[in-house]
């Protein structure tokens, strides 16, 4: 992105808190200052930050202009995914497996919002995904595909990942407040994403699934953005 004046301008790396399941916190990610609201529908795999269709429709609908909502979710088909798209109106589509590099490129085509591709850090496809997709996020994926590992991987590769592509990539995985602004620093992605790691603590000192601390969401923010990358 260029000035009037023909010279580069900064921004702050992007910032989406994923798994958002109550409108409480869907306005606290908002108002926090991020850039988009990940909402999970639909997935196969055991996770606290699912919600239904009709829960899914109301949270996205209730993200203000100027923020993305964006719908993750693990389809059986192009066929499925598309439908759930028509029915939940996402501002974006966050697919998080279930298709290969080919279907995800006829999903696309199907659809008008732009398409996240989610690959494991440690996967061998990425570049066929990334030809696929309008992004890629970089997770740590466990053994059913699914995300939300509180796990981080190597950073150094991902970096060679925002190097050697040409899309947008999204850096996620065991991300904290504590440690997303290294994260930002050594790999330099375009955004930055995050669902456990700012889970509201109970009194046993414990995650609540599928609930978002207000305070930790704000620190995650800010740390996220307190850098900034060229673009």
């Amino acid at each position: 992105m260029t000035d009037a004046g023909g010279g580069s301008r900064a921004r702050a790396t992007r910032v989406k808190i994923c798994g958002t399941t109550r409108a409480e916190d869907r306005d606290a990610v908002v108002a926090a200052g991020a850039d988009a609201v990940g909402v999970i529908c639909e997935v196969p795999v055991d996770t606290p930050r699912e919600v239904d269709e009709e829960t899914a429709a109301d949270l996205l609908a209730g993200v203000p202009p100027l923020v993305t909502g964006v719908l993750v979710t693990i389809p059986d088909s192009v066929d499925d995914a598309a439908t759930l798209v028509d029915a939940l109106v996402p501002d974006a589509v966050q697919v998080h497996g279930g298709l290969s590099p080919s279907e995800l490129g006829a999903f696309g085509r199907r659809v008008s919002q732009d398409v996240v591709a989610t690959v494991d850090a440690n996967a061998g496809d990425i570049a066929g995904y990334a030809d696929a997709a309008d992004a890629l996020l970089v997770d740590s994926v466990d053994a059913e595909g699914g995300g939300g590992t509180g796990e981080t991987h190597d950073w150094e590769r991902t970096r060679e990942v925002v190097d050697d592509l040409d899309v947008p990539v999204i850096l996620a995985g065991g991300l904290t407040p504590a440690n997303v602004a290294e994260a930002v620093e050594t790999v330099r992605p375009f955004g930055v994403d995050v669902a456990t790691g700012v889970e509201r603590v109970d009194d046993a000192g414990d995650r609540v699934g599928g609930e978002k601390g207000a305070d930790a969401v704000e620190r995650f923010v800010a740390n996220a953005t307190r850098g900034v990358r060229t673009v």
